[in-house]
């Protein structure tokens, strides 16, 4: 077998276990979960620039405000409650379905269909679990349209977290729970790396997709990741191979 990737040097590598053949304390992962954007598609189809243009539009609709101001006050809700939605509930009581709806009508074009992935999906051991701070539709069009879809069990989107999103720790404990998955036999992939520590916290071995789509510096340190992936497809096809 290849090596898996580059892991971090705080994760432990040891020899690959007779039970599924990988290595270290990846042979004990009976779960992976994967966050969706820019982690199971390239960074490059930037479709958030999509949302982002369309969340703005939202809030001007909403609030009477031009361009500038609205984006402005995305951005604050953004980073004051961890998504726009929370923030425009919390303040407008906006109704979450009615906002989703609108900023995931995207043009779905500038994904490609990842058969490698898919394969790489397929021969990975365990249940497979999408958690991503979007909502059911929006992640079951993403998945087709890469062509994996059919890869997960579940999909635990927004709904499911209450509208506590990543990384707020109540939407990690609740994916335990409705799931019955124990965290410390779990794996959890994002291209955000803060997303990593609540995983990282409740004993769950974390990658973190370094593709360059992370925004800022959030204080990510080498403590809660586990392992640094250029790209998640080569990483699980030479971890599976």
């Amino acid at each position: 077998m290849k090596s898996p990737g580059t892991p971090h040097p705080s994760s432990s590598t040891g020899a690959a276990s007779a039970r599924n053949g990988l290595p270290g304390r990846l042979s004990s992962v009976d779960t992976w979960l994967f966050d969706m954007d820019n982690t199971l598609y390239p960074a490059r189809a930037n479709l958030f620039s999509q949302i982002d243009r369309k969340m703005e539009a939202f809030v001007g609709n909403l609030l009477g405000l031009g361009r500038e101001e609205a984006r402005a006050v995305q951005k604050r809700y953004f980073h004051e409650h961890g998504t726009t939605l929370r923030g425009l509930m919390l303040s407008h009581n906006v109704d979450p379905h009615d906002f989703l709806a609108y900023v995931h009508d995207i043009d779905m074009s500038v994904l490609e269909t990842d058969m490698r992935l898919a394969a790489a999906l397929d021969r990975l051991p365990g249940r497979k679990i999408v958690f991503t701070n979007g909502d059911l539709p929006y992640a079951e069009r993403v998945l087709a349209a890469i062509g994996v879809l059919d890869r997960f069990e579940a999909i635990h989107d927004i709904h499911a977290m209450a509208y506590h999103p990543k990384p707020d720790a109540r939407a990690y404990q609740g994916i335990c729970d409705c799931h019955g998955l124990d965290p410390a036999r779990a794996f959890f992939a994002d291209d955000m790396a803060h997303n990593l520590m609540p995983a990282h916290a409740l004993g769950m071995v974390t990658g973190w997709i370094n593709n360059g789509s992370e925004r800022g510096d959030h204080g990510h340190s080498p403590d809660f990741i586990d392992h640094e992936i250029a790209d998640l497809t080569d990483w699980l096809e030479d971890l599976t191979s």
